[in-house]
């Protein structure tokens, strides 16, 4: 007997694809639970000591810019919603070495976010009395011990098989998990409102801005923009879509206002609930000396010891569900970088499930490397965030230039207003870079400098007839906006090698004027009309799934 079968079936010698099994809860899942992740366990503490009461207003700051970005992500994660979707938008707008530049910075900030989970995972439960009587995972600076990084290395290894069993696991595993991490913190924000909420703590310890406009900015690259962060993940999902056009920008707005409201209501929760005494002296220890879980501390400090367990529980539901999401979808990008052979083409091959084993593997192995040089969370948390900027930058420059070069392009989501929010959201990526200090962007110029020497090499090693153009022209504005931004950078007001040459708000000003300017020179070096649909025409018959296929039974 005959039967159609809806699932595809890969014929030997057929090329095969990832697998469209997500679905609009599915990715909205994925998106929230790259949100919600060691950022709420750690972010309002990090922030309040940098900014006191103001960092209110530090998140508010953050939610605006990041909900900016993401409308332009938005637009092109449903026009374009192939794999690893970030690393790809530049390069139709300005070529390989434009895009490589964009997806490595990608990478980065990747791969670097599933060791920075496990690590607040084992820093939040380091100190739990049963934990420390029997193995020592934080040596007294706070770094992670050899058997720390044993623990950290099984977590990874766990994230690793998970994700090769195939998306499917991934999307049903990470549900449960984001479902429990978003009712958790609503749960502690109306205990905490409830038992204790001294409306004083908002004007104590020097007012409600003790450390100025300095201090709201300046909490920004602390923990704030690397808590909200992680709404692109849905894009880098949108090649194994079931619906991408209509699920994935309604995947990304979704999860960004979500998570812009749980975070707000944490901070204000936090911050009234501190004892007042603490806070006589000042912002430098809200909780206490030495006191690391923020929120576990005062349940235990009100006697409410069942909220405390509940925590202390969390902290490692919440960053173990977000590392898990992100060892995927950083596979996803080094699956779209080697098929672009920006990096090795044997990162884009696939097993029978659709999923890219290698790219995974690579992901397990890099995210090891990244214990050793950086084995606490607040090491990671400043340089992720400037990689994670000059990723998101590349979006509103790219979705500009696409507007005018692939103009009757099908976009089911239009950013409103996208001629002001598009350059917008460049002003605001590049500020948060400034933000981050001169120390972290030198650090992540220098990772650039290495990365493209991978890139030359891999180039040289392909057969000259399979290299693709290279459209260098196209991508004349990065180094001058990158640059520029070092040099704005060193003699800004952010960072402890900053000279301190700008003045204060000449500083946001000559930032947003130099971004302005990048960015129309930018729209202007895209690639022709031509070139441009044609890249999009490639990628889509590479990434269209496989038809149904008729099967004999």
């Amino acid at each position: 007997m005959t039967t159609t079968s809806t699932a595809p079936v890969h014929v030997t010698g057929a090329p095969r694809g990832l697998q469209r099994n997500l679905g609009f809860w599915g990715l909205m899942f994925v998106s929230l639970g790259s949100i919600i992740g060691s950022g709420w366990l750690l972010g309002a503490l990090t922030a309040a000591t940098v900014a006191g009461p103001a960092s209110l207003i530090s998140w508010a700051l953050a939610a605006v810019m990041l909900l900016v970005i993401a409308l332009v992500h938005a637009e092109l994660g449903a026009a374009y919603p192939f794999a690893g979707g970030t690393a790809r938008f530049p390069s139709f707008a300005f070529g390989p070495l434009a895009a490589f530049t964009a997806g490595w910075m990608t990478f980065l900030q990747a791969v670097t976010i599933a060791p920075i989970e496990v690590e607040a995972t084992l820093s939040y439960t380091a100190h739990i009395g049963w934990v420390s009587r029997h193995v020592t995972i934080l040596d007294p600076h706070g770094d992670l011990t050899w058997p720390g990084i044993a623990i950290a290395s099984a977590f990874l290894l766990l994230f690793t098989l998970i994700n090769l069993v195939g998306v499917r696991m991934l999307s049903d595993s990470n549900a449960v998990a984001v479902v429990w991490k978003t009712l958790v913190p609503l749960l502690t924000v109306v205990v905490l409102v409830t038992l204790s909420f001294h409306a004083g703590n908002f004007t104590a310890g020097g007012g409600f801005m003790p450390f100025g406009v300095h201090g709201v900015f300046a909490a920004l690259p602390a923990g704030v923009v690397f808590a909200l962060q992680g709404f692109e993940q849905a894009i880098q999902m949108a090649g194994e879509a079931r619906r991408p056009q209509q699920d994935v920008s309604r995947a990304v707005i979704v999860s960004t206002v979500i998570g812009m409201v749980v975070y707000l209501l944490l901070e204000a929760a936090f911050i009234g609930a501190l004892v007042p005494a603490n806070l006589v002296h000042g912002w430098a220890s809200p909780i206490g000396a030495g006191a690391f879980g923020p929120y576990a501390q005062i349940a235990s400090a009100l006697g409410v010891g069942w909220l405390a367990f509940v925590l202390y529980l969390d902290a490692v539901v919440s960053p173990a569900a977000t590392g898990l999401v992100y060892v995927g979808t950083t596979a996803r990008i080094t699956y779209a970088m080697g098929r672009e052979r920006s990096l090795p083409a044997q990162l884009a091959r696939i097993n029978v499930r659709g999923v890219p084993v290698w790219s995974i593997l690579a992901a397990f192995v890099i995210g090891e490397l990244c214990l050793l040089p950086f084995p606490s969370w607040q090491s990671l948390v400043g340089l992720v965030t400037s990689a994670t900027m000059i990723m998101y930058a590349y979006a509103p420059v790219a979705l500009h230039a696409l507007r005018l070069r692939d103009p009757f392009r099908h976009r089911p989501y239009r950013t409103p207003a996208w001629r002001v929010l598009s350059p917008l959201a460049f002003v605001f990526a590049n500020l948060t870079v400034y933000w981050s200090g001169f120390e972290a962007n030198w650090k992540i110029c220098a990772s650039l400098a290495l990365g493209l020497t991978v890139f030359a090499g891999i180039r040289r090693l392909t057969p000259a007839e399979a290299r693709t153009d290279l459209h260098w022209r196209s991508a004349l504005w990065i180094a001058p906006w990158l640059g520029g931004m070092l040099l704005i950078g060193y003699l800004g007001r952010y960072g402890t090698a900053a000279r301190g040459i700008l003045p204060n708000w000449w500083d946001l000003a000559t930032v947003t004027a130099y971004s302005l300017a990048v960015y129309y020179y930018a729209v202007r070096k895209a690639l022709p009309a031509e070139a441009v649909v044609t890249a999009v025409a490639a990628d889509e018959s590479r990434d269209l799934p496989a038809p149904p296929a008729t099967a004999v039974a």
